[in-house]
């Protein structure tokens, strides 16, 4: 188990789902007191009516056992039945304190309601912080809480601004939803956030709220223990467990210049003592990283020596290309069946056949680049040197041949083909411009998606990324926090990259100390 502390790049997590009782707000002993007064009551009752001595509620191991982080109804159930009692489900119109699952439950509610109008809601200070913290460095916040008392708890608390979604026990029962540690709440917080599970973090305190978490492979699970509980949420699935979010950080996006950064190849000792004893996952971008860039597309051909480098690095861990090309075109180009491939930026995806990965993002936007690309050849016919290339999910616009003084009539053009389309947008790279479905996609989130479907987004796994191309920041923004980012470059530019090599030439003698380092670790 990782050591206390973490940090949240806003380039690995698009969100963070808070748990709210015991995680936001000091709730926890509120409802610990609620629910003794209630199963107390309950139980004397039944027990002078039975003849019989029931054991009391314990407001520790009774609360963290059957009723934290659970549904209402679902803990009166649970903890009834560790005492063996059986009684009717009711309705959830039944009167508090009546005998049904639901009677007893909203007696609870209602215990809870009066000290929560008695004594407010307080809150942990270092959570809120941490919250305003993730919004300002552009991370979404959710609230995912089986109270349905969510609502009344964050307005007493002054928090109901602070979240972008929310999910709680009422939205449970109008969506039918499963309660913890079922994954669904958090999973119905994600889709409304509009992010992928494995790009979020989750913030639980319970043991139910941690499996749900771990059932939903969201990307980290953080545990927070206020009951002197680590190992017992560690076991229950927590990346990492802390006794305060003060231990959490948030990263502010950082760049540096490529001409101060330190050489890969100068760097090689320090790279191999983090190479040692990890699998290692490596990704590459094809034109200027593999070739050269050169005038023309289709000739930027693949030297026999760097194909048989990269083929060597294969036999020793995981290798994916990921290219602005299309998907077929840089297979054919590589010639590699045992490693990945990702064809436009990462929008066509592809793993050996064996692996029977695959994926697509953007298949509806086709229709729409058939339309731009057929404008943009019409209005470009008489540039001269002006090149539209068609990928299948994007159309490039090559001007390195065109005259200087031209090619500001080039981006006019392209500018105003994609002022007809709304659900276009343009990127720019070496001499290109390239139009692209407007949706939440590109080169990094394609990065940390292969590694989660290949099982690859683990504590002993170091992902690289070496690509030369504005569009490769992406990638070196993703992995930045996780892994090594190396950009290929020789003129000064700004990067998120950690380390620099020159040229094709530099990362051909790279990979193939990487795999003589591998090799010799095998």
């Amino acid at each position: 188990m990782t050591t206390p502390g973490f940090t949240i790049h806003p380039s690995s997590y698009d969100a963070v789902i808070f748990d709210l009782d015991g995680v936001i707000t000091k709730t926890a002993e509120v409802h610990a007191a609620a629910w003794k007064q209630m199963f107390d009551e309950y139980l004397e009752k039944r027990g002078e009516r039975e003849g019989i001595s029931y054991e009391p509620f314990d407001r520790t191991a009774d609360y963290r056992r059957y009723v934290d982080g659970k549904p209402r109804y679902d803990g009166v159930k649970s903890f009834l039945e560790s005492r063996s009692i059986d009684i009717p489900y009711g309705d959830p119109g039944d009167k508090p304190g009546e005998e049904t699952i639901c009677g007893l439950g909203n007696r609870k509610n209602q215990l809870f309601n009066n000290l929560l109008e008695k004594d407010g809601a307080p809150v942990f200070e270092s959570t809120v912080d941490l919250i305003r913290s993730l919004r300002e460095n552009g991370v979404k916040t959710a609230i995912a809480s089986s109270s349905k008392n969510c609502v009344a708890v964050l307005e007493s608390a002054g928090l109901a601004h602070l979240f972008e979604a929310k999910v709680d026990g009422v939205d449970l029962a109008e969506l039918g939803l499963d309660g913890k540690p079922a994954p669904d709440m958090f999973l119905e917080a994600a889709r409304r956030l509009g992010v992928d599970p494995h790009r979020a973090i989750v913030v639980e305190d319970a043991i139910a709220g941690i499996e749900a978490g771990k059932r939903g492979k969201f990307g980290y699970v953080v545990g927070v223990d206020r009951e002197d509980q680590t190992e017992a949420l560690e076991e229950s699935g927590a990346h990492l467990v802390v006794k305060d979010l003060a231990e959490i950080l948030v990263a502010a996006q950082s760049e540096s210049n490529t001409a101060a950064l330190p050489s890969a190849l100068a760097q090689l000792e320090q790279i191999q003592i983090r190479v040692h004893n990890k699998r290692l996952a490596v990704f590459l971008d094809y034109d200027g990283t593999l070739t050269p860039i050169v005038e023309s597309p289709d000739k930027a051909v693949l030297s026999e020596e760097m194909r048989s480098t990269v083929e060597e690095l294969a036999r020793y861990c995981t290798v994916g290309i990921m290219s602005g090309r299309d998907l077929k075109d840089v297979q054919e180009l590589v010639g590699i069946d045992s490693i990945h491939y990702g064809g436009s930026h990462g929008f066509d995806i592809a793993g050996p056949r064996e692996h029977k990965l695959e994926s697509q993002q953007g298949t509806e936007f086709l229709p729409i680049l058939d339309t731009a690309e057929q404008a943009l050849k019409k209005r470009l016919a008489h540039t001269a040197g002006a090149l539209v290339e068609r990928k299948k999910f994007s159309i490039a616009v090559h001007y390195r041949r065109v005259a200087d003084d031209r090619v500001p009539e080039v981006e006019n053009v392209v500018d105003e083909v994609l002022s007809s389309e709304s659900r276009l947008h343009k990127s720019s790279g070496k001499k290109v411009f390239e139009l692209q479905p407007k949706i939440d996609w590109h080169k990094g989130k394609a990065l940390l998606w292969l590694l989660h479907e290949l099982e690859l987004n683990e504590p002993d796994v170091l992902p690289f990324y070496i690509g030369d191309d504005t569009t490769d920041e992406d990638g070196f923004r993703a992995l930045r926090d996780q892994g090594i980012t190396i950009v290929v470059e020789e003129a000064s530019r700004t990067t998120e990259a950690q380390y620099r090599l020159a040229n094709p030439d530099e990362v051909r003698e790279f990979l193939q100390k990487l795999a003589s380092l591998l090799k010799g670790e095998e």
